[in-house]
């Protein structure tokens, strides 16, 4: 099952100008910034009480997130859901019919496994199901 909310996710074409409006505006924290090159992006996590804002800056136009800025330009680009064993919770999903992006984990921000949902089993909203690295 879900825990929680663990983060939404937001495309930005400018990472760093994207990061001075939410500290600065929004008056959140920056808790990480990475380069996750897997996932082909720079990503920043900002706390929002127990959750986060992740701040996704494509590494390329051909990422997926490149694409997305591409087709829709900046914005909401995930929701993220939190479980405490991320293979069960992929197994639960296909066994509902759910269709996965990712089969199996990968890794994701600060070490966790990760693995998206298709939108087009979600109600078109990109889904990422996170297990969070020991520790955080």
């Amino acid at each position: 099952m879900f825990a929680r909310i663990d983060h939404i996710g937001v495309a930005v074409t400018d990472l760093d100008a994207a990061l001075a409006l939410y500290e600065r505006d929004y008056d959140m924290t920056l808790v990480h910034r990475e380069t996750v090159t897997e996932q082909g992006v720079e990503a920043i996590l900002l706390d929002v009480g127990e959750n986060h804002v992740e701040l996704l800056a494509p590494l390329g136009d051909d990422t997926p997130v490149g694409k997305f800025l591409a087709k829709k330009g900046p914005g909401i680009h995930h929701v993220a859901y939190q479980t405490g064993d991320i293979v069960a919770e992929l197994e639960r999903l296909t066994a509902a019919g759910i269709q996965l992006i990712d089969k199996t984990p990968r890794i994701g921000i600060r070490g966790s496994s990760v693995a998206f949902v298709h939108p087009k089993s979600t109600g078109g909203v990109l889904t990422e199901i996170v297990q969070p690295a020991d520790g955080h």
